[in-house]
């Protein structure tokens, strides 16, 4: 699957009357979206579940990661109280994958080994059981580069390739965001543990590390 070079197409939008600031342009928030007795709720982090009450009705054939802006539902709008409920302006969903197969010495022929960068903002961030990377890269119009996450060497380790595709001597550089699940890993028991991701950047080998929990 190609990487996405600028955000998806909006899974849907709900636009509030009473409500035309110009910070609904902008996502306030990375969420999971779940499907809980045939209702749609977002997972905001680890703990943390939000309702939204002008949502009737699944429009996510499977679970994905996406950028969301929302209100806090009012009064007069709250239909769960077990949850935070809000108001959905708008949802973007993000390219959300698997983890891929592990080839052990075979991964660099087989997934790609040229140099990416990752982007230290708040999209950047390890909750819910995903690993939601914003990469930058050079990128030529029309190139189609791959991106995969495979499990490493030690237990909570993953090493994140790219492949592409020749495409590295020209073109502009161009920010994606991808999330990748990561059940192949161990189960933390409920405990939070270092995940260490590996990759080449242009700047050559790297590293980061990031607080890891099993879901749920």
């Amino acid at each position: 699957m190609s990487l996405l070079l600028v955000l998806s197409v909006g899974a849907f939008s709900s636009c509030d009357d009473d409500d035309d600031d110009a910070g609904r342009y902008y996502p306030d928030a990375v969420v999971t979206v779940k499907q809980a007795h045939g209702k749609t709720i977002f997972q905001l982090d680890d703990s943390t579940q939000l309702y939204p009450v002008n949502l009737t009705q699944s429009a996510f054939v499977k679970e994905v990661r996406a950028f969301v802006n929302f209100r806090e539902a009012k009064e007069s709008e709250i239909k769960n109280k077990e949850m935070k409920n809000i108001y959905v302006n708008w949802v973007d969903t993000i390219r959300t994958k698997e983890m891929a197969e592990d080839k052990g010495a075979d991964n660099n022929k087989t997934y790609g080994n040229d140099p990416i960068e990752i982007v230290n903002d708040w999209t950047t961030v390890c909750e819910d059981g995903y690993l939601t990377l914003r990469m930058r890269s050079y990128f030529s119009p029309g190139a189609v580069h791959y991106i995969n996450l495979v499990k490493g060497s030690e237990p909570y380790e993953v090493v994140l390739h790219q492949d592409a595709r020749g495409d590295t001597l020209y073109g502009h550089p161009a920010d994606a965001v991808m999330a990748f699940r990561l059940d192949k890993l161990p189960d933390t028991k409920g405990k939070y543990v270092d995940l260490t991701m590996k990759y080449r950047s242009y700047s050559g080998e790297k590293s980061i590390k990031f607080k890891y929990r099993t879901r749920n």
